[in-house]
């Protein structure tokens, strides 16, 4: 019988006696498949796990999140759920942000903190939304969103083949579109864990100082790695992400 915890919290891989877990967060019209690609890319002794945000897959039942706010209290009681010791947090794009604000909450609440946040192909969110941010957009039409979908390589071959799921893929891509449009960077907030952002060498959607930017929200240690490719840098990258995650490599952690 599934539980709340089964469909919301999605365990990709959990090795006995995991030294520590890896959380990520989804992309804008994402779900938790794309991390399922990642099962043979982290040590062998790191657990993964995905969240899956309401309204898709075993939460297809629930209503969508109405605004950022809404779905920010989701993703961090889910994350919480999660924390079975020692975790590292990531997120991508639209991702980036929110597993930004869900450490920041955390911190503010006094929960238990991730080791690393990691944010990939995003922008500083205390600059706000802009324009260069809000791709896709409420106004582009279904062809529009479903074209860029099959560009950066979001949809299944599964989907592309059935109509029905493509516009089941559309509406929960306008979902997400209408919660992202709704983010205010709180202000002040920063977080005390190590950072590291991720980004691609020809994504034309992250600022020339982004890196400076989220510099000025991480009080502790700090990097910036640039990857080869764009938004969703190549496939190949994308496939062994986790082996870029300085937190992941066991050099990093037998140091610490």
């Amino acid at each position: 019988m599934n539980t709340a915890q089964d469909t919301t919290v999605i365990s990709i891989r959990r090795p006995e006696g995991a030294a520590l877990t890896l959380i990520c967060l989804g992309f804008c019209g994402g779900g938790t498949a794309s991390y399922h690609l990642w099962g043979d890319a982290v040590p062998a002794d790191i657990a993964l796990s995905a969240i899956c945000y309401p309204g898709r897959e075993g939460r297809f039942l629930e209503d969508f999140a109405t605004d950022w706010e809404e779905l920010a209290q989701d993703a961090t009681a889910a994350v919480l759920s999660a924390v079975d010791g020692p975790y590292v947090l990531f997120g991508h794009s639209m991702g980036g942000w929110m597993a930004f604000d869900v450490a920041a909450r955390i911190e503010s609440a006094g929960g238990p903190l991730p080791l690393n946040l990691v944010v990939s192909s995003a922008n500083a969110p205390a600059r706000g939304l802009t324009p260069r941010d809000m791709f896709p957009s409420q106004q582009d039409d279904d062809d529009g969103l479903l074209l860029w979908m099959k560009t950066h390589g979001l949809m299944p071959a599964h989907v592309l083949e059935d109509p029905e799921l493509q516009e089941m893929a559309v509406e929960l891509m306008r979902a997400d579109i209408r919660v992202r449009d709704t983010f205010r960077y709180t202000e002040g907030a920063t977080v005390s864990m190590p950072v590291q952002m991720l980004s691609g060498a020809d994504d034309d959607v992250i600022e020339a100082n982004a890196g400076e930017q989220w510099r000025a929200l991480a009080l502790g240690e700090y990097r910036h790695d640039v990857l080869p490719g764009g938004h969703f840098y190549t496939p190949e990258v994308w496939k062994t992400l986790p082996s870029r995650i300085a937190a992941l490599d066991p050099s990093e952690r037998s140091r610490r």
